[in-house]
């Protein structure tokens, strides 16, 4: 399958916030049940490319199909780091989207100075858990319950990366 991983702008916003809002019903893998509404996503986006946050999309055939942002913790003792975000849709997942997705915003994080990336993952997502693993992700602690969707509690696990210390 042929895509593409381009730096997020204005004209995939709305379909950025579809893709958000495919994997947010899901159910199973974002903090979001759907996406916030349109104009909140634009406010979103538009910042991160202001910023210069790293924010990139899958393109396969000019669609999105999935995205990674590593947005920069705000505040003054953790700004080295960054949070990571990625979601691809179903039909696409399983096949190095994913993969070349982190890889880029793990190269842009780096790029814009950030020498820590971390982020939380489902206990069930182990898929993922074990794609982080690849890329240097380490297990440093988890949140008991502290997901609640369907009357199901479930814990969430934390992993952080240091960029500065991967090649």
């Amino acid at each position: 399958m042929n895509f593409q991983i381009v730096p997020i702008a204005e004209e995939h916003i709305e379909a950025f916030r579809s893709v958000l809002d495919s994997v947010a019903r899901e159910r199973r893998y974002l903090a979001f049940l759907e996406a916030p509404p349109l104009e909140e996503t634009r406010k979103f986006v538009r910042r991160n490319i202001q910023k210069g946050y790293p924010q990139c999309v899958a393109l396969v055939e000019g669609r999105v199909v999935g995205w990674c942002d590593i947005l920069p913790i705000d505040r003054p003792t953790m700004a080295h780091g960054g949070i990571l975000g990625v979601g691809i849709l179903a039909e696409y997942r399983g096949r190095g989207i994913g993969t070349a997705l982190i890889h880029a915003g793990l190269q842009r994080a780096r790029d814009a100075g950030l020498t820590r990336v971390e982020l939380t993952v489902r206990e069930s997502n182990k898929r993922a858990v074990t794609l982080y693993e690849k890329f240097g992700f380490v297990v440093e602690g988890e949140k008991r319950d502290a997901v609640l969707v369907d009357g199901k509690y479930e814990d969430l696990i934390c992993m952080g990366l240091r960029l500065d210390q991967v090649v």
